[in-house]
């Protein structure tokens, strides 16, 4: 059984200002949640080939995490590679809509043996926060 999550939130800004913020490293500490430190190889936006580490807390354990950009459409999509909690792809998806833009998380994966006995739990509490981190995403950019 695989992890497969989709939440989405409207943001009432321009696709390129969601972008802008979203897609860099400098603001992840403020949206994204369980965070305690995000170290760019690279300054600047996420591009193709980019890496950065993280250092996280996740259903009570504390680890350090990397990820490396796979693909990346200006304005509009970066995907990323993850390897822990467990291997996952994470695509940030931006599209324009009446009122502002719609922001997606795509995160998908396959649990390891640590948490595969857990893939209904895993599942529901990596929906659970991202759809929090999208909250938070919403709240900086329309304060």
């Amino acid at each position: 059984m695989a992890v497969d999550v989709r939440p989405r939130v409207l943001i009432h800004r321009p696709r390129t200002d969601v972008a802008a913020f979203m897609f860099d490293p400098a603001n992840d500490l403020r949206w994204t949640g369980g965070i305690t430190a995000s170290t760019p190889a690279q300054a600047g936006p996420l591009v193709t080939g980019a890496t950065v580490e993280r250092r996280a807390r996740f259903l009570g354990r504390s680890f350090t995490y990397g990820y490396v950009v796979t693909e990346h459409d200006p304005d509009r999509l970066v995907e990323l590679q993850v390897e822990r909690p467990f291997p996952m792809t994470v695509r940030y998806e931006l599209a324009d809509v009446d009122g502002g833009t719609q922001v997606t998380i795509h995160a998908s994966g396959q649990p390891g043996w640590f948490f595969r006995w857990a893939t209904p739990l895993m599942a529901k509490q990596v929906h659970k926060h991202i759809a929090a981190d999208l909250e938070r995403l919403r709240e900086c950019l329309e304060s």
